[in-house]
């Protein structure tokens, strides 16, 4: 067992000395390797520089496209400004030859107790390389060729210089590259002028400029915030006094109006698209000469800027309009102080066609015309309200959708079953977190949300016969030589099939015309539309107002809301809906959403739709007044068929005698006559009547004979299917009283 245990070890200790030793000859070749690339000292230093963007005309799009256009020296920067960075990015910044090899050590251990890769050890000088010289690839490979350009950085450059290209290049989100940005955006101040707590705030931004958002994520701002001050504190940068007094304050921002639209427009939405295309920051992209084309449409562009401009509005919003055919974004407008594509928010009842609707249909679980029962109800533990707490009985599928009925929506999600729904959303670019578990998500209660280029995105699956693919800004990219780099090339995935694609489209039409989106039934335009309100939570106020619209062409999306949260005074069927009709009256859009040839109408009937809210096809006997036409896949078509005017019932009579008369008690249907004898004498007649009816007449005879006549109650063309039923009822008199 020993001997076993000893060559066990000698083998084990082999293997890993064999692996040691390769991963360092590995590492000494591609260090050698990566000594030789050239360091591009214009992309350290270069104080200004622009990207040329391109709309589908390739014309250039006149919009802020400079990046890092100003500057900040360091020796004009107050000292507790650089202690910020250095105290929370690098301590020994000023000790370092580039690389902090007891740092790196400290991760990796930490690292493993962890089981993951919970802390990074980058220097300054090695987030100086990785935002100017390398692409943002997450290779060991790269990081060798990092730490050869930091050395040769620290090797050329004074630590002062070093931290003054540093700041000036480093992301604060929302476009600002460079402290001098980040100062003027936020504060609308210059970098000189920045205070102790305004410095803190910026340095603790770096690390994730969107999770530590002082506009998006005010709390995890302020953490970050008091974390670098306790730092500072901690490396004696500031006095305990000056600590408090800083930690203790509000996060006053003083947002730059001049540039907050700049940030959300379409020219800066496609660089973010190119960035993540390239795997280069755009500082990057400027440097090496990339020129972007993308997909604007100069008429639409400006067709929904004067759409919203119109409407007048106070609070933050966005508008897109996609070509369903090639899944372009045609145009798109944005005004926050904030990213709002990088932003999700909650997308109300706009989510019910993507994932309760159009699965219900595509599994063949609904038609448009199926009764649904509106009540108060609780499932799986939660219990959904209407707007008003007001609940309208049975209601037609058609009708839920279209007037937004909340109750029926997740009635309906329970018969597909969430992880299914989830599925089908997931397939139309919409992204779940696993805690989205619960049949809130009916109506668009979702842990995160989603964006308006999603939700448009999702919507122009309806359009393309059941194809969904990810809608796009950037066209084609090319080099400063102007060789092309890029193409994009769309890829399609079928999603729904088309039969139940257009019937959920023909519900939408019905929005559009009778329900929540009715301003649009003044178009001309053949058009779908759904319109979603998000209010907040215990108040009668809104935070999100939708509306997403598409002909076959094109489909429209506007949200309006607040990425600070602050309530609004606007709702999906008023505002956003009136955008949208302001759009469509400038669009030269006469497309069809025409049926495909699985569609077809068929005749239901309607009494078994109104009485036992059934959905039983008509026979052809049935006259048209007791039929309703509906809309149908013919794979998917009712398996019962109405017996009505083909027989009669033989009709459910009970009866009594009281005070001398007979009272008799029957069911009335309202297409059939009812005519009541005593031999020959006519008694009475009940005619075109429904539910319970209750007749009486005297009794003159013993042992008489009551007879009843049943028969449909046609139109003249079809007498010949007229039914005659005779029914006796025998009455006898009993000790002077008479009986039935």
């Amino acid at each position: 067992m020993k001997k076993y245990l000893k060559w066990f070890s000698i083998f084990f200790f082999s293997i890993v000395f064999l692996a040691l030793a390769g991963l360092g000859i590995y590492i000494s070749i591609n260090y050698a390797e990566a000594k030789k690339i050239k360091l591009d000292e214009n992309a350290l230093t270069s104080p200004s520089m622009t990207i040329e963007i391109f709309d589908k005309e390739n014309k250039p799009i006149k919009e802020y496209n400079e990046i890092n256009n100003s500057y900040a020296k360091v020796d004009t920067l107050k000292p507790y400004t650089l202690d910020a960075f250095v105290s929370i990015e690098d301590k020994d910044f000023f000790k370092h030859n580039g690389i902090n090899y007891k740092r790196i050590a400290k991760a990796m251990l930490n690292n493993l107790k962890a089981k993951r890769l919970k802390e990074g050890a980058s220097t300054i000088t090695q987030q100086l390389v990785k935002n100017t010289q390398l692409s943002s690839e997450k290779t060991f490979k790269r990081k060798i060729k990092e730490v050869a350009l930091a050395k040769k950085i620290e090797s050329k450059y004074s630590k002062n210089e070093i931290l003054e290209m540093y700041l000036n290049v480093i992301y604060f989100g929302n476009n600002c590259y460079g402290i001098e940005n980040a100062a003027n955006y936020y504060f609308s101040k210059s970098a000189k002028d920045l205070s102790i707590e305004e410095s803190a705030l910026l340095a603790g931004m770096i690390k994730s400029p969107s999770n530590y958002s002082p506009i998006k994520n005010y709390d995890n701002a302020l953490k970050r915030r008091n974390l670098v001050l306790s730092q500072m504190y901690n490396d004696e940068k500031i006095s305990g006094d000056t600590y408090t007094q800083a930690k203790n304050k509000k996060i006053e921002l003083k947002i730059n109006n001049e540039k907050k639209n700049k940030i959300n427009s379409y020219s800066q939405s496609a660089l973010d698209e190119a960035e993540k295309i390239l795997g280069l920051p755009a500082r990057q992209v400027a440097i090496n000469g990339y020129k972007i084309y993308t997909y604007q449409d100069p008429v639409k562009q400006k067709n929904l800027e004067s759409a919203i401009e119109k409407a007048g509005l106070n609070s933050d919003n966005a508008g897109i309009v996609i070509d369903n055919k090639t899944h372009a974004v045609s145009a798109y407008v944005g005004k926050s102080n904030y990213k709002i594509l990088d932003a999700k928010r909650q997308p109300g009842s706009c989510i019910k066609p993507i994932i309760v609707y159009a699965p219900a249909l595509n599994e063949d679980i609904i038609y448009p015309c199926t009764q649904l029962l509106d009540e108060k109800t609780t499932i799986s533990g939660y219990s959904p309200k209407n707007v008003g707490n007001v609940y309208h009985g049975y209601v037609s599928a058609r009708e839920s959708l279209a007037k937004s009925i909340n109750i029926p929506a997740v009635k309906v999600l329970s018969y597909v079953g969430i992880e299914k729904a989830k599925m089908y959303g997931q397939d139309m670019g919409i992204n779940f977190d696993e805690k989205d578990d619960s049949y809130t998500l009916a109506l668009g209660g979702m842990t995160y949300g989603v964006n308006i280029l999603q939700l448009a995105g999702a919507y122009t699956t309806f359009a393309n016969d059941g194809y969904y693919s990810a809608p796009k800004f950037v066209s084609f990219i090319t080099d400063k030589n102007n060789k092309i780099v890029y193409v994009n090339k769309q890829e399609s995935k079928k999603v729904l099939r088309e039969d139940a694609t257009y019937l959920l489209t023909d519900m939408l039409k019905t929005c559009a015309k009778t329900g929540t989106a009715k301003k649009l039934a003044a178009l001309n335009n053949d058009i779908a539309s759904k319109t979603g309100t998000v209010g907040k939570p215990n108040s009668k106020e809104n935070l999100d107002c939708w509306n997403i619209s598409y002909t076959k062409e094109q489909t429209c999306g506007i949200w309006i809301g607040n990425l600070d949260n602050t309530p609004i005074s606007y709702a999906g069927g008023n505002q956003p809906t009136e955008i949208v009709k302001e759009y469509f009256l400038t669009a030269a859009d006469n497309s069809k959403l025409d049926a495909p040839s699985s569609i077809i109408f068929k005749n239901i009937d309607l009494d078994e739709l109104n009485e036992n809210h059934r959905v039983v096809l008509a026979n052809p006997y049935m006259p048209e007044r007791y039929c309703q036409s509906e809309i149908f896949s013919k794979f998917n078509l009712p398996s019962d068929i109405s017996k009505k005017f083909t027989t009669i019932e033989k009709p459910n009579i009970t009866s009594k005698v009281e005070n001398g008369n007979a009272v008799i008690n029957f069911d009335a249907k309202e297409y059939l006559s009812y005519n009541f004898y005593n031999g020959n004498k006519k008694l009475e007649s009940v005619v075109g009547k429904s539910g319970k009816q209750s007749i009486s007449f005297p009794v003159e005879n013993e042992k008489e004979e009551i007879e009843v006549e049943v028969f449909y109650t046609l139109s003249p063309q079809i007498n010949h299917y007229e039914k005659l039923q005779l029914i006796k009822i025998p009455t006898r008199k009993v000790d002077n009283k008479w009986f039935i």
